[in-house]
């Protein structure tokens, strides 16, 4: 849990974060009720009690759930498609219903452990999509900097919405307002991170609302909204028949969206904090906090990128902070609506801009481009898959990507050919002008990978390269090879015999004892009796007559350098830079020994 074995020094600064993500979560919250076609109050609603259940019961010590921009959007989708008004008594009716099915299929999910399925999703796809979801929730509520409506939709109808609310009316004085907002809070994140700039401003701005009545010169306040505790209720599912065509399906898909984006997204700060996250016990809560937003008639709700990114700005420690967060919005429920109406809709707007900037991962694609262009182009591809189709579209393109690049890198093995060193006892990659030499006689062929039935092509190719008419020993360093099927296993029987026949000893060393195993069960079992298989390169060659000091074949005579121990290392370690490396002291330094 996120309060397991927590540190009581935290709790100040958790209860204070707590209160914080409680204010910020008002404006976020109403607004997405709204775009889910329940009246305003239902947002604050939907902070109450899924708040508290997903404190007591997250695995992650510093993510935040809540209604939030995805499952809020898709639900007010589903009302255009039944030709429900939104804010109407029928939408209020059904959707705790929508809630309820989404609740049951993420306990579906639970029980089929589908968070299996996230495993295949990289660090860049992972990345691509936070950052798709970041560009697309502010897409949404650019329109309130201006005094517009927020859109809904993917990226092209967000910037249709755009333009056609600039044409309809620019607000000048609301999005300067917005935007110096958003520039305050970004430098004060750099100069004083640990000041909480939102809740303050937002006090500012209500102060400023009241004494100067800032709705006389056109900037929106948020609706102003009645107290009380939200009534308990169980959803109405006889509207389940006369509906389930425009119900199942959807909801379905607004549970895939609230899995994979919340586990995405929790995994990332996991990564970045070190914390241990459990998978499935996540998409239980998932269920359990959807199934209290339809008790108090909200939609369906979801991890938040944003109000996580404010509660690690201020270093958020535990769930203290989402109970209580919970607990806050009992009180202003209770005794604090009143000075809601007094919040300017662009401040508001702005803080949860702010917000979402700082989960971009812009930077991790930088790094990308430098060293790993398809990993870039996996980022690129989720990025613009969320925003140019959807959330759970990005998702898929992101799982069928990272699918794609594991099996082309499985299918690619690293492979190389081993010498030996004077100044070494290991068996080191043969580089022209190396420190490394082949052992007369001898194919010491390193292979790294799994040896099936795609690249064992490969395997037994290289091998014929790299075997000429002095070859008498070929010892394969399978170290790195984890397992084999039966495909390969055939073909390794083939490649003994074969090379038995043209008297060449054959021989499999250094690899894990279940290599031993798929062998025999894969019928293979003559390698192992024939003493084909041994423990080390050094047992091979000892087996094949072979011993210390070894002779090798020298491709040119090479300067011997007083540090050649030491150089074979750097050679090692840096590859073809090692030279370079070399003339660095602080280099030197480390590889004295």
């Amino acid at each position: 849990m996120g309060i397991k074995g927590y540190n009581v020094k935290y709790l100040g600064q958790d209860i204070l974060i707590g209160v914080i993500i409680a204010l910020v979560s008002i404006p976020i919250s109403m607004g997405y009720s709204l775009v889910a076609g329940l009246p305003a109050i239902y947002g604050l609603y939907g902070s109450l009690f899924p708040i508290i259940f997903f404190g007591l019961l997250s695995t992650s010590p510093r993510f935040v759930f809540g209604v939030d921009a995805a499952p809020a959007a898709l639900v007010g989708g589903m009302l255009s498609t039944m030709s429900i008004a939104s804010g109407s008594e029928e939408a209020i009716a059904i959707i705790p219903v929508i809630t309820i099915i989404v609740s049951a299929w993420l306990l579906i999910f639970y029980f089929l452990k589908a968070d299996k399925l996230l495993k295949f999703i990289s660090q860049p796809v992972m990345g691509g999509f936070i950052t798709g979801i970041g560009v697309t929730i502010i897409s949404m509520q650019i329109p309130k900097l201006f005094g517009g409506d927020a859109g809904r939709g993917e990226m092209i109808e967000l910037v249709i919405h755009i333009v056609k609310e600039m044409k309809d009316g620019f607000h000048v004085l609301s999005f300067v307002t917005g935007i110096v907002t958003i520039v305050i809070i970004l430098v004060m994140k750099k100069l004083a991170p640990k000041v909480p700039m939102q809740v303050i401003i937002m006090g500012i701005s209500a102060l400023l609302s009241y004494f100067l009545k800032l709705e006389k010169y056109g900037i929106k306040m948020l609706p102003e909204v009645s107290g009380g505790l939200p009534r308990l209720s169980f959803p109405d599912l006889t509207l389940i028949p006369s509906n389930y065509e425009n119900l199942l399906l959807p909801s379905l898909t607004i549970a895939v969206v609230i899995m994979s984006e919340t586990l995405l997204a929790t995994s990332n700060i996991g990564l970045k904090h070190d914390d241990r996250i459990e998978p499935g016990k996540e998409v239980l809560t998932y269920a359990v906090c959807n199934a209290s937003s339809a008790l108090v008639g909200c939609c369906p709700v979801n991890g938040s990128v944003s109000r996580t990114g404010i509660a690690d700005q201020f270093g958020v420690k535990s769930q203290v902070m989402s109970i209580t967060a919970g607990l806050s919005m009992l009180l202003i429920l209770l005794f604090g609506t009143g000075f809601i109406g007094y919040l300017p809709v662009p401040v508001l707007t702005a803080i949860v801009i702010s917000a979402l900037i700082g989960t971009f991962e812009f930077e991790l694609a930088a790094r990308l481009r430098k060293v790993d262009k398809a990993e870039f182009f996996i980022f690129y591809s989720a990025f613009f898959a969320v925003l140019l189709l959807g959330t759970i579209y990005g998702v898929l393109i992101g799982i069928v990507l990272s699918a794609a690049t594991f099996i082309v890198r499985q299918s690619k093995p690293t492979t190389a050919l081993l010498g030996v060193s004077a100044a070494d006892d290991g068996f080191h990659t043969i580089k022209e002008g190396g420190a490394y030499d082949p052992i007369q006689g001898v194919v010491i062929y390193r292979f790294t990978g799994s040896l099936f039935y795609a690249t064992i092509d490969q395997f037994q190719e290289n091998l014929q390269q790299a075997v000429t008419s002095d070859t008498r020993v070929i010892v394969v360093d399978a170290s790195g090879i984890g397992s084999i099927d039966v495909t390969a296993a055939e073909r390794l029987m083939l490649i003994y015999k074969k090379y038995k026949e043209k008297g060449i000893d054959f021989y499999l060393a250094g690899h894990v004892s279940r290599v031993n195993e798929e062998l025999k069960n894969f019928g293979a079992k003559e390698l192992i009796l024939s003493g084909a298989v041994r423990l080390r390169i050094s047992y091979a060659l000892k087996a094949a007559g072979i011993e210390k000091p070894y002779e090798v074949v020298k491709a040119e005579e090479k300067d011997v350098h007083p540090d050649t121990k030491k150089i074979a290392e750097l050679e090692w370690a840096f590859g073809e830079n090692s030279e370079e490396e070399y003339e660095k002291e602080s280099i030197q330094s480390i590889f004295t020994h």
